[in-house]
């Protein structure tokens, strides 16, 4: 039956006659009435009017909002629905009509928040302009919890020993958003939170800082304290101690926030770069993985701010041990650790020296890969075991946690805590990105007197990865590579080959202007650089990092398929060492993988069970069991690939 024979057929009026606009309006009266008949004026009404096919399928909706569509269908959920670019006013009017509640929008990711069932979500993820409806999961930080001299043990020059003819190496002037709990105003920060918003609500509250978890103010000093409240004593200082900060707040007080919150905050560091020079977020927090990386909006709202510019830097997450039995686990990489061109950072343990020697993985520190992607996660690892930085004495984590307190020399009370977790390695990831940008634009000043062109946050994670040191065991065997990506933070190693590069070369030239030696010293011993880098599943070895490749470029996702040089396609598979092999057709557990024998591909072989290394990670002193953020408000399920 054609169209016109249907519409005679209903509208007998139109026999001979019918216009197009007539039979619209008539096909529209009849979906109208026929949608408010069947479903009465509720969400599910957009159905109807958008003449979606019967057999529609719930292929949009996340883990989470799968199983709530099973276990709880008519219970209120908030979701982020990400829509087609360009459609969102289509779908929010439709929304607006039909008296759904809209709690926010997300101009960085075409999204929306707002209330729903989870019916309502299936019927909304049919919509055909609708790309994903997720779960606004809530966020948590990700601390576990010292060592001295955080700077000497990354490779940072402090301030007073400054390279002569060279610029200083602490961010002076470069902007770090810290999406947190906030930043309380301690006098180590003073004059260097340059902005703050508070998101908590939902909406960017322009108030005075501050921080009652505690957690964002301890972020905040790795990155940016001058140690004031300590002496100015160099143990007490971050790594970048002239850093601006961007306090943008989405944790409460426990230390638990939302999806949809963070998003905000990303936004509004990505709308805001400019006038606060903000080169860098650091996203110390995150959640399960419940979808892949193309739908998760948190993931997308990371990759856009990349997309303008910015490098994120994003802890792996503790989920590297099991709890109980204390087995390696694989796969516990959260949200938004699981981003593409995100720099995820895992922990290690220093030990309290400078030398590399001794350094040994966190036991907890989140292992790759990722949940249903297989990205090669983490991207390389940085000191967080034990790290002493800010507190805020009337804050939660200093009030619950009194075996943490630290006393600096000749203070009369308690003003820092000693944390450990990967939320303590990414700011000292997120510093060393900012002595970076100073140190290249400064260079131009150096040299030529014209700024050089600004590092892509694609160049910062592959110089961060090619300098990177290996990571070994304490029978002397290197860590594999889903447990220390490319290996340990190398900011000494990074400024070296800053400094000897010129970022304004053209694409496809050798843009190394001078000679780097491939290595660095720790504590008096030379410690090469690793020389390799992780594209998406995939190792990139040898001296890529001395071209200005077109890989480089904004526009260009982490991982994706580039040819490399004339010869090379990186496809889909890669061999880990001797027993991880990655494969694309995976069939997953209900929890993360315990053991470090493993056989990806069609089938998983699950070798024995691996023990910790010994001392990785542990204390021996006498200090009570160490407690991570979410052990007390989530823990985490590893979805099922479907």
């Amino acid at each position: 039956m054609n169209s016109r024979t249907s519409i005679s057929r209903q509208h007998p009026q139109l026999r001979g006659k019918a216009t197009w606009n007539a039979r619209r309006k008539a096909i529209w009266a009849d979906r109208t009435l026929q949608a408010r008949r069947v479903m009465g004026l509720g969400l599910a009404a957009i159905v109807a009017l958008t003449m979606l096919p019967a057999a529609a399928s719930a292929q949009h909706l996340d883990m989470r909002m799968r199983a709530h569509l099973r276990n709880h269908p008519d219970n209120l959920v908030k979701v982020i629905v990400r829509v087609e670019p360009g459609r969102r006013g289509l779908v929010k009017r439709l929304l607006r009509r039909y008296d759904a509640t809209l709690q926010n929008e997300h101009d960085l990711i075409d999204g929306i928040t707002l209330w729903v069932t989870p019916r309502q979500a299936e019927r909304l993820a049919k919509h055909p302009n609708v790309l994903s409806v997720s779960e606004d999961a809530p966020v948590v930080s990700t601390q576990v919890g010292s060592q001295p001299n955080l700077q000497q043990s990354v490779g940072i020059l402090p301030y007073q020993t400054g390279v002569a003819g060279t610029p200083y190496e602490d961010g002076y002037g470069i902007g770090v958003a810290v999406i947190d709990s906030g930043i309380a105003p301690r006098p180590d920060l003073a004059g260097r939170i340059v902005a703050f918003r508070d998101f908590t609500t939902g909406v960017a509250l322009n108030v005075p800082p501050v921080d009652g978890y505690g957690h964002g103010t301890h972020v905040a000093g790795i990155i940016a304290s001058n140690g004031s409240g300590a002496g100015y004593n160099q143990a007490f200082q971050g790594v970048g101690m002239y850093v601006n900060l961007i306090g943008l707040r989405v944790l409460d007080n426990t230390g638990a926030g939302s999806t949809s919150n963070v998003v905000a905050a990303v936004q509004w560091a990505t709308a805001n770069r400019t006038a606060y020079n903000i080169k860098v977020i650091n996203l110390s927090l995150g959640h399960p993985i419940y979808e892949p990386a193309a739908t998760d909006p948190l993931v997308q709202a990371v990759e856009a701010a990349v997309r303008a510019g910015i490098t994120v830097v994003a802890s792996a997450g503790n989920y590297g041990v099991n709890p109980t039995t204390g087995a390696v686990g694989y796969a516990g990489i959260g949200s938004p650790g699981n981003a593409p061109s995100a720099i995820t950072v895992g922990a290690v343990d220093s030990r309290g020296t400078v030398s590399r020697g001794d350094d040994r993985m966190a036991d907890y520190s989140s292992r790759g890969p990722t949940w249903y992607d297989g990205f090669a996660k983490p991207d390389l690892v940085a000191p967080g075991h034990k790290v002493v930085s800010l507190a805020d004495p009337v804050s939660t984590l200093f009030l619950q946690y009194p075996t943490f307190r630290v006393t600096a020399p000749n203070a009369l009370q308690a003003n820092y805590l000693r944390l450990s977790g990967t939320s303590m390695a990414a700011p000292a990831v997120a510093a060393a990105v900012a002595a970076m940008h100073q140190v290249n634009v400064e260079m131009g000043t150096f040299t030529t007197g014209v700024p050089r062109t600004a590092l892509t946050p694609n160049a910062i994670k592959a110089i961060l990865q090619f300098t990177a040191t290996d990571v070994k065991t304490d029978a002397g065997v290197s860590y594999d590579h889903l447990t220390q990506g490319a290996g340990e933070l190398n900011a000494r190693g990074a400024l070296d080959l800053v400094r000897n590069i010129n970022p304004s070369a053209p694409v496809g030239s050798w843009w190394l202007t001078g000679s780097v030696s491939e290595s660095s010293t720790f504590g008096g011993a030379v410690t090469p650089w690793t020389k390799s880098m992780f594209w998406g599943q995939n190792i990139v070895w040898g001296e890529s990092v001395y071209t200005n490749n077109i890989v480089w470029g904004e526009n260009i996702v982490w991982g994706e398929n580039i040819v490399w040089g004339e010869n090379i396609v990186w496809g889909e598979n890669i061999v880990w060492g001797e027993n991880i092999v990655w494969g694309e057709n995976i069939v997953w557990g209900n929890n993360i993988v315990w053991g470090n024998n493993i056989v990806w591909g069609n089938n998983i072989v699950w070798g024995n069970s691996a023990t910790r290394d010994a001392g990785a990670g542990t204390d021996a002193s006498t200090d009570p069991p160490e407690v991570t953020a979410e052990d007390t408000t989530t823990v985490i399920n590893v979805p099922v690939k479907k």
